[in-house]
């Protein structure tokens, strides 16, 4: 899978990934790239059957890391700091879960959890789509149908990790993000109230918490 990808600061920096969500790309990270820049790699793929990356056959969780895998080493990145919005904080903590020594510390931005959520697919829009409609229904069945092992293998992640809720206005159980904080043993919770899409809606706030966190997890 030969991913489209957008990247900001000097290649000989400590490497920052960014997964965006379902239906999104890798250009919502744009405001959020810019401000990390100048001290990080920031790497922005498009993922599977989304904007400029490829359609594909089949879709899921696992194999959004195994394409986040294939990323790394493409670049030639040993250890990275994974960012993850939705969709893309569940493929992040896949990776953390397969491959814990590729990850330096993660950010989940209102990742699902490991729990039945009960989602329902929406009509599809009318016209042209920036990304695959087929891929919809498939990560929602996986996020209404988890695996069994979704909690155990949350809590065997000993990676430094921030996990942001976004308050009552979002539509994910926010009692059950705090739970998968929990499960976490190096975990944080910060709930910033802006809703699903707190990196675009709090811009600022975002930016600031994960570059405290960041900077905790460096000392």
């Amino acid at each position: 899978m030969d991913l489209f990808t957008r990247t900001w600061g000097s290649p000989a920096a400590p490497a920052m990934v960014l997964l965006h969500g379902a239906s999104a790309n890798g250009s919502t990270w744009r405001e959020f790239a810019a401000s990390f820049a100048d001290r990080w790699h920031v790497v922005a793929p498009d993922q599977r059957g989304h904007g400029r990356s490829p359609r594909a056959d089949d879709y899921s969780f696992d194999l959004f890391a195994d394409d986040l895998h294939g990323l790394l080493d493409a670049f030639g990145v040993e250890r990275a700091v994974l960012v993850g919005h939705s969709m893309g904080g569940v493929a992040a903590y896949r990776y953390a879960e397969k491959h814990p020594t590729r990850v330096a510390a993660m950010v989940l931005e209102e990742a699902p959890p490991p729990v039945p959520l009960g989602l329902r697919l929406p009509p599809r829009p009318e016209g042209e789509l920036d990304y695959d409609w087929e891929l919809r229904p498939r990560i929602i069945a996986e996020l209404n149908d988890p695996g069994p092992d979704w909690p155990r293998r949350l809590a065997g992640i000993t990676t430094p990790t921030l996990v942001v809720a976004g308050g009552e206005r979002s539509h994910l159980p926010q009692h059950e993000i705090a739970a998968m904080a929990e499960l976490m043993p190096a975990a944080t919770l910060v709930t910033i109230d802006a809703g699903h899409l707190v990196h675009e809606t709090r811009s600022d706030e975002f930016a600031a918490v994960v570059a405290e966190f960041l900077g905790d997890t460096n000392r």
